[in-house]
């Protein structure tokens, strides 16, 4: 039997995991590491840190196994996004990297706003500008550490320095670097415009191919250190939102995915980018050859339903801890004889600002409607529902550029375990929900795909036997007035408040900085 080893390189750690080619998954292991906060807004990794992890995960895994390293015949990757990390000619490391979450490049996003502007941006690149990209941040580099950046011989993606440990070899693949604010997505090459309006230097850009590009085998003396064989094949693999794409299963355009963590997305894969006129959306490059992955982020999708966890179910908390169950299992007991509508109770689930469909820091996270007749089952479920609700803006806004509408909605993350969640969702969409088999493997599964369709092993078409739906739900159409009622006065709330939030936000940054 063939294997394929995916490394899931995220932002709290690694996971490696042994896929067989027919799509069963094998063994994992995890190893954290450190995320460094050295300032308001900034937030960095050591890339030394993430070489130390895919050693010691890939060392475990091995032992785990037990399989015979000649039959792995391929690793690849799925690797956090946006993050950059400068080498010098040597490969070593010339500062910590700068992930995806740090947004410190606000002035160098700005600059580029103001000498090409967002709506042209967005056409070129497929996607807004924002300070959390690549680009921005390599302009930072230059402009705050200009010595880091002479010394600099090329700024890599995260998954790309693991790649360059490996094999000696400098690259990335076209949906990293689609994440950058400097990518052209027509011609696939680094865009000399966006590049010379954020004064950087072309020649400290990786190269972008394809992510199913065999990058060569792993160096001898790597593969003696990690115990495979020096003939396993690297594949470069992709950044993690368009691994996810692959790994759950969105092999068409007809199909769709939501992904429910802390933050949570809509994508799908189409032969063309969706270029919605109000940008609220953007595009990945699919890691298979030929598409795109259009997608829409908002900022706490789990992360609202674990905040009214947290502040509002303390006895819950103790009683899953006594019994050592998960939590939100009793959290879905309160749910279940809670009816569709919370009782006309309304959540804005903005407790990040919003990315899409908003694009608005100043959002903030609101409870309308709130009565005495309101119950903490109700408040629970309107957290869920609001967020459903912000999900179906981005999903329609999809559906509207793309001139169809989806059948049905597969949903990954760790939110997908959620009974009353899925049942909401079918609702509020008015779609079939499916669940697969391993819905919190997507980025492994993805990367797992990319590398065996990249090395020969599988093809594409066989890439659909490493995802099966477990659980479908139907939507309920007893529901659909409630909820098409509901949906209005989500939309109208918003926009009622925004004004309100703007005050507020201007508010709560001179409360922080102790301007009271």
């Amino acid at each position: 039997m063939e294997y394929v080893i995916a490394y899931d390189l995220g932002t709290t750690g690694n996971k490696a995991t042994l896929f067989r080619v027919d799509g069963k998954l094998f063994a994992s292991s995890f190893s954290p590491y450190d995320t460094f906060y050295p300032d308001v807004n900034w937030v960095e990794q050591d890339p030394e840190q993430w070489w130390l992890s895919v050693k010691k995960t890939t060392a475990e895994l091995i032992t785990k196994a037990k399989v015979d390293p000649e039959s792995i015949k391929c690793v690849s990757f799925s690797g956090q996004m946006m993050g950059v990390v400068p080498i010098d000619e040597e490969g070593r490391v010339l500062r910590r990297a700068i992930i995806w979450a740090d947004q410190r490049s606000v002035e160098q996003a700005k600059t580029l706003e103001y000498s090409i502007g967002n709506d042209e941006v967005y056409l070129i690149t497929g996607g807004r500008i924002t300070p959390t990209y690549f680009g921005p941040k390599v302009a930072w580099i230059k402009e705050n550490e200009p010595e880091i950046y002479k010394r600099t011989y090329k700024f890599l993606f995260p998954k790309d320095f693991i790649v360059f440990k490996l094999t000696g070899r400098i690259g990335t693949d076209f949906s990293d670097a689609s994440m950058s604010n400097i990518f052209d997505m027509n011609s696939k090459q680094w865009s000399e415009k966006l590049v010379s309006a954020l004064g950087l230097d072309l020649e400290k850009l990786p190269t972008p191919t394809a992510s199913t590009e065999i990058v060569g085998t792993i160096r001898p003396e790597i593969a003696l250190e990690l115990g495979l064989s020096p003939k396993t094949v690297v594949v470069r693999g992709a950044g993690d939102g368009p691994s996810a794409t692959v790994g759950a299963g969105i092999f068409d355009s007809a199909e769709a995915y939501l992904y429910l963590g802390s933050s949570s997305w809509i994508s799908t894969c189409s032969e063309r980018p969706f270029l919605d006129p109000l940008a609220r959306t953007f595009n990945f490059f699919y890691p298979l050859p030929g598409f795109f992955c259009p997608t829409g982020t908002m900022q706490a999708g789990g992360g609202s339903y674990q905040w009214i966890k947290n502040t509002i179910c303390d006895l819950e908390s103790k009683v899953a801890n006594s019994l050592r169950i998960d939590v939100y299992s009793i959290l879905d007991d309160l749910l279940d004889n809670n009816p569709p509508g919370s009782k006309g109770l309304i959540f804005l689930p903005y407790l990040l600002g919003e990315r899409s469909p908003r694009w608005n820091v100043n959002a903030r996270g609101a409870f309308i409607g709130l009565s005495v007749v309101h119950s903490k089952a109700d408040m629970l479920r309107a957290v869920l529902e609001g967020v459903t609700m912000n999900l179906k803006i981005i999903l329609d806004v999809f559906e509207k550029v793309a001139g169809f509408k989806f059948d049905r909605i597969r949903l990954i993350g760790g939110g997908a375990k959620g009974r009353n969640w899925r049942q909401i969702i079918a609702d509020i969409f008015g779609k079939i929900v499916t669940v697969p088999e391993h819905p919190a493997e997507a980025t492994s599964i993805g990367a797992a795909i990319t590398g065996a369709v990249g090395a020969g092993l599988i093809t594409a078409e066989e890439a659909r036997r490493f995802v099966k739906d477990v659980v479908v739900i139907e939507p309920r159409k007893e529901y659909r007035k409630l909820y098409d009622e509901l949906y209005d006065v989500f939309e109208k709330s918003y926009q009622a408040l925004v004004t309100v939030f703007d005050e507020l936000a201007d508010f709560q940054q001179r409360w922080k900085e102790g301007k009271r």
